[in-house]
């Protein structure tokens, strides 16, 4: 199945490193006009390296004025990946407030703060258009010593709905993807133990845990005119895991 995005604007978060920094890269591969934002100015500028087409902008999204204002400030887009997203580990009872505004400002706050200015412009122009967000599959299992982040993502997982039954009727898709463990550098910095990794992969039916394309296909998929009656999902890409 080809995948094509010419004559459309797409804007990534979290662009700087990771699953955002390879679907950044695969859009501008199928044809988008692709703007990833990071806070790194660093990744960005390596990122530029990679793809020179790709336009760049370093801003911490966790600040809500900065981040309205940078965004709003790149233009109108037809296609929307919120990629962004951080954590801190650590018992429940240990949470303390500053973790827990550290990862809510990020993963949920800010990813709304984006949607909001990219689905004002679409729907301005009445030009309809296609919003993933990255969610978890631990939006709906929960994962020890990830309280705060498995609410951020259950917080995603609902909003998505929301947007979807909201935005749907102006042409606009609102979708999400919901990954398992994911081997990017840090998925393998933080998975390659396999005392830690094995217990997982005895629950996926499918013997492993996600690669990077695995979850970038389902995005663009998503993003694209091929599921265009994709309305308010949260699409599983864990191998099984939940079923488990």
């Amino acid at each position: 199945m080809e995948i094509k995005f010419e004559g459309k604007r797409a804007l990534v978060t979290g662009a700087g490193k990771g699953i955002g920094r390879a679907i950044a890269l695969k859009l501008a591969a199928c044809g988008a006009q692709t703007v990833a934002v990071s806070r790194s100015q660093a990744d960005l500028d390596a990122l530029k390296n990679e793809c020179p087409s790709i336009e760049i902008c370093a801003v911490d999204l966790s600040d809500w004025p900065q981040a309205k204002a940078a965004v709003e400030s790149l233009g109108h887009f037809d296609l929307l990946v919120n990629s962004a997203g951080v954590s801190r580990i650590g018992p429940f009872v240990d949470v303390k407030e500053e973790d827990f505004d550290f990862i809510f400002n990020t993963n949920v706050k800010a990813l709304f703060n984006v949607s909001q200015v990219v689905a004002k412009s679409m729907l301005d122009r009445k030009s309809g258009g296609s919003i993933v967000h990255l969610s978890s599959a631990a939006s709906t299992q929960a994962v020890r010593d990830h309280a705060v982040y498995c609410s951020s993502k259950g917080a995603v997982d609902s909003l998505t709905t929301v947007m979807a039954l909201e935005l749907g009727p102006h042409k606009i898709r609102t979708n999400c993807v919901n990954p398992t463990a994911t081997m990017t550098d840090m998925g393998k910095y933080a998975w390659s133990d396999p005392a830690k990794s094995q217990p997982l992969l005895n629950r996926i039916p499918l013997g492993r845990l996600a690669e990077v394309e695995d979850v970038v296909d389902a995005v663009l998929w998503l993003l694209s005119d091929k599921a265009s009656y994709i309305n308010g999902v949260t699409l599983p890409v864990e191998g099984g895991l939940l079923v488990a």
